[in-house]
């Protein structure tokens, strides 16, 4: 089972930008705006850089590192290093299974959201009542979800180099052009400027201890850490490739995204709004709610609506696909499936289980479990659970019961470490401490405990 020949990237454009994709998601587009706007401007964009450079490069290092030096997906992966850790591999898994079918519930959201303002109705979308009346119907958005699915498998379907690389390679620059023109439109608004320096100018006085902890949530869940992706890719990497170098390159992308989602959604709100900075604290309703009466307020609005959508199905497209190959290689791996065989078992589970979260805004709106609905309690078990656990362990594994010297001979046999001393420090002293902050933080804010 682990002889068989093992897929792979044709070279570092196609790896970087596949990993880039996995991590430019929807978090970038509407989460990372929202944090900026509400922790201090600058302050938190600068503190976020600084985690992506210490923190997040580590955990992307070592999980690329480990996926190239086994060739495997992350449950062979850990066996191989450890034949004890492999539960940290199948924690991984259960993050992507977990993660899977409720993002596909919002991709699907964001292909209705195109449709009605492609096709003319962004009236109606910019309704106060609209998004609500959407979410609690009980047909449409499954079959908005089941049709993202399908976009997503579509492309798994012909493989790593002529599936995953070929669309990232289409779908990653146009994401990049995209954003770039909405943020260059933004800064034509009137009233603009001020929304930019609320933005960029670093304000202090509006940062705190839980804007580090948001800054971290935000870094790990954006790089798609903790959740079998990278690992995955990983295997995928061609031998001669220097893993540094790649992850400086796909750090840059994603930043980049989120800066620049940051520079086309905050100032337009804030014109929106009059400068009331209150506009932006609708969490995740931004994208759905608020943004729609901003576009409509807009010279263009329709068109400007129809093109951001089409971003954000973009963003959405590239993570959904790295989430799915995830799973896909622990099932050609572990089940000795055909590739084929494991696209449609993975489409046919989240077209199943992708359901419940659907419809947990209408009918099954009053079951809850623990106070969260079920889109909500997956989140919260995938990503504020399960996703730092696992990377601690990840840490301690390779840190301390293993060596750091694992990680630093990958690198090394195709590049350069520069930064191994960095990457050891961080790896054995900061980060474990960093992910179980992050998981205590999160637990204590859903249950009310404290407010992020």
């Amino acid at each position: 089972m682990e002889t068989k020949k093992r897929s792979q990237f044709s070279g570092k454009l196609g790896f970087v930008l596949a990993a880039a994709g996995s991590a430019v998601g929807l978090g970038n587009i509407w989460r990372f705006p929202y944090y900026a706007a509400k922790y201090g401007g600058g302050a938190f964009i600068l503190v976020y850089i600084i985690l992506v450079l210490t923190f997040g490069y580590t955990l992307m290092v070592t999980e690329i590192a480990i996926g190239r030096k086994t060739g495997l997906s992350p449950i062979g992966a850990y066996r191989k290093i450890a034949p004890k850790s492999t539960f940290i591999g199948v924690i991984a898994v259960v993050v992507a299974v977990i993660i899977t079918p409720y993002y596909s519930v919002i991709g699907g959201w964001v292909i209705k959201y195109l449709t009605v303002f492609a096709s003319g109705g962004m009236e109606a979308a910019a309704g106060d009542t609209f998004f609500s009346d959407y979410i609690a119907s009980n047909g449409e958005p499954v079959l908005w979800m089941d049709l993202f699915i399908l976009m997503g498998a579509v492309i798994l379907f012909k493989g790593v180099k002529e599936g995953i690389e070929k669309a990232s390679k289409v779908l990653m620059p146009a994401l990049v052009l995209l954003t770039i023109f909405l943020a260059v439109y933004t800064m034509t608004l009137p009233g603009a400027a001020e929304g930019f320096k609320y933005l960029l100018i670093p304000d202090f006085s509006r940062f705190s201890v839980m804007g580090v902890v948001a800054a971290m949530g935000q870094m790990f869940y954006s790089m798609s850490l903790g959740m079998a992706i990278m690992i995955t890719y990983g295997s995928y990497m061609k031998k001669d490739e220097d893993i540094e170098k790649c992850v400086g390159q796909i750090e840059i992308f994603d930043t980049g995204i989120a800066v620049l989602a940051a520079m086309m959604i905050v100032p337009a709100v804030f014109v929106f709004s009059g400068g009331d900075p209150q506009a932006l604290n609708a969490g995740p309703s931004l994208m759905f709610i608020t943004l729609p009466k901003v576009f409509a307020t807009m010279p263009l609005g329709g068109l400007v609506g129809a093109v951001f959508f089409v971003l954000v199905l973009f963003a959405a497209l590239t993570s959904i696909i790295s989430l799915m190959e995830a799973i896909i290689s622990a099932v050609v791996d572990h089940l000795n499936l055909k590739r084929h065989t494991a696209v449609i078992l993975t489409a046919a589970f989240c077209f199943v289980v992708g359901v419940a979260p659907s419809l947990g805004y209408g009918i099954w709106a009053n079951f809850d479990i623990f106070g969260l609905q079920i889109l909500d309690f997956m989140d919260f078990v995938s990503n504020y659970l399960l996703m730092p656990l696992g990377t601690c362990m990840t840490c301690i594994l390779v840190g301390w019961i293993t060596s750091p010297q694992l990680v630093a001979d990958e690198l090394k046999a195709s590049g350069s470490f520069k930064r191994q001393p960095l990457y050891t420090f961080m790896l054995k002293y900061i980060a474990p401490i960093f992910t179980l902050a992050i998981m205590a933080a999160y637990v204590l804010d859903t249950f009310k405990l404290i407010k992020l």
